[in-house]
């Protein structure tokens, strides 16, 4: 393998699937891997982000160099510049020595600028100036430095809003967005859920990993994933804790997709619902159109108008809870796991959330 470029099995092992979407994700990585434009990385947060920036270093020519990672949204607004530029001793209060930054750290490689549209407006007229001019200026220091490094940054948010409403400079987006790579949402990419189940049980011990039926891995294929991978890992480590070398179902899934609901008051009903109860009521206590009354020598299939007006209950109950599975079974007085077992029954498909 020539240094600086991953091999094919390399690459799949760092950016795990075989979706589409994955696929073309990979494409992408190598195309902009060969050149040092900066790169902007666009995604929901947990979607992979920082490991995309890795990939796209330790494939391009500078993976012999460090590689250095910096959540602009986890430093006070006050610390920013001397993290990213260094400091001199004596400089402010606290700099009881020189401080090497992180464009000077990296020196050759690739500095990751996390959630960059987090960064206060006056630090980002400072980080244009670096990234045109490739010199920074320490904290407290006059002496001019060049500095050689990538920049790929990174943010969950829509910048074009930030821009219109003057909280982002439009020509630093433009400097650092050279390349704008979109990395997609998990549930954009639910294919590969069975191989990042797989990769995130790899360093477990064999009975600690757990298997999942036909039915559970559906049910994971159509969950929402709003934490995205991120969510999926904690998922996976869960089941692990709780459930152990067990093969999972349906109902075990469906208690590991919501650990928060045992800590939720059972009868409880959120505000923003109460309008959306009262539709199922008022629904409910309506006479339905398939309902027939008994007549004389007319016998009616009990068992079957039962399941219709059940049918058509649920699906008034998905409708007003605009498909929240755990919204309408509240809405039903059903367990969720029991309206899922009633879709399941019935061919009822609707995202699970």
């Amino acid at each position: 393998m020539t240094v600086g470029q991953l091999n094919n099995t390399a690459l799949e092992a760092l950016i795990i699937g075989t979706s589409p979407a994955t696929c073309r994700l990979r494409e992408m990585i190598r195309r902009v891997a060969r050149s040092n434009a900066s790169v902007m990385l666009c995604g929901p947060s947990g979607s992979g982000k920082e490991l995309v920036a890795r990939a796209i270093h330790d494939e391009g020519t500078r993976s012999g160099n460090a590689f250095s990672a910096i959540n602009c949204g986890a430093i006070p607004g006050e610390l920013i510049e001397s993290e990213l530029f260094g400091h001199e001793k004596g400089s402010f209060t606290g700099a009881h020595a020189r401080r090497i930054g992180h464009f000077e750290a990296t020196e050759g490689g690739t500095l990751f600028l996390d959630e960059i549209g987090d960064m206060r407006f006056d630090m980002q007229v400072k980080l244009l100036r670096v990234l045109e001019d490739r010199t920074i200026v320490r904290v407290g220091s006059s002496e001019v430095r060049g500095v050689d490094v990538r920049v790929i940054s990174a943010t969950h948010q829509d910048l074009g809003v930030a821009i219109a409403d003057g909280k982002f400079r439009e020509d630093l987006f433009f400097r650092l967005g050279v390349v704008v790579l979109q990395v997609p949402s998990l549930s954009n990419r639910v294919e590969d859920i069975p191989a990042l189940i797989r990769h995130f049980q790899r360093n477990m011990p064999a009975d600690a990993k757990c298997r999942y039926d036909d039915a559970a891995l559906a049910l994971l294929m159509q969950h929402s994933w709003p934490g995205n991978v991120r969510e999926l890992r904690n998922f996976v480590e869960r089941a692990s804790v709780l459930h152990s070398g067990e093969t999972l179902g349906l109902d075990d899934v469906a208690m590991l997709l919501n650990p928060t609901a045992a800590l939720a008051p059972r009868h409880a009903v959120p505000s923003s619902l109460a309008a959306v109860q009262a539709g199922v009521e008022e629904y409910a206590s309506a006479p339905s159109p398939h309902a027939k009354t008994l007549a004389p020598g007319r016998p009616i299939d009990l068992k079957r108008e039962i399941e219709t007006i059940e049918l058509e209950q649920i699906y008034v109950a998905l409708d007003l809870a605009d498909g929240i599975i755990s919204e309408a079974a509240r809405l039903l007085t059903l367990k969720r796991t029991t309206l899922i077992e009633k879709m399941r029954k019935y061919g009822v498909h609707q995202q699970a959330a």
